[in-house]
């Protein structure tokens, strides 16, 4: 269990998994930039709540040619929808599937990639 809800597990284990399959593909030196439940409704705390998940990988070299030759190609066949969401300072590709988010940010100036995203928001009791 990796969440306070039963219930939340097996999307956050998905979204882990395939976030921490991605981020291999970048490289081996990852850190964790955030991991845990977050509220989706501030206005009723822990009532509908998420899995929020994100990683850093730090001297990603090929970064864009893995994310288009590689990652896109390979998350389409799972069923994952791609958003193109780039500006001028970076490549961002946004992953959707079943309620589930990510975004892969690839920096256009040096060799870095962020990972992260959230699963769909679930009532809790």
């Amino acid at each position: 269990m990796i969440t306070r809800h039963p219930e939340l597990d097996p999307l956050a284990e998905d979204l882990t998994a395939v976030i921490d399959g991605v981020a291999a593909t970048f490289g081996s030196a990852t850190e964790r930039t955030v991991e845990g439940e977050l509220d989706c409704d501030p206005t009723q705390p822990g009532r509908l709540v998420c899995w929020q998940y994100g990683l850093r990988v730090d001297n990603a070299t090929d970064a864009v040619r893995k994310l288009v030759e590689i990652v896109l190609p390979s998350l389409e066949e799972q069923g994952w929808r791609t958003r193109d969401r780039s500006n001028p300072r970076e490549l961002i590709a946004q992953f959707s599937r079943d309620g589930s988010d990510f975004n892969v940010h690839v920096s256009r100036a040096g060799d870095g990639v962020a990972i992260v995203g959230s699963t769909a928001c679930l009532s809790v009791p």
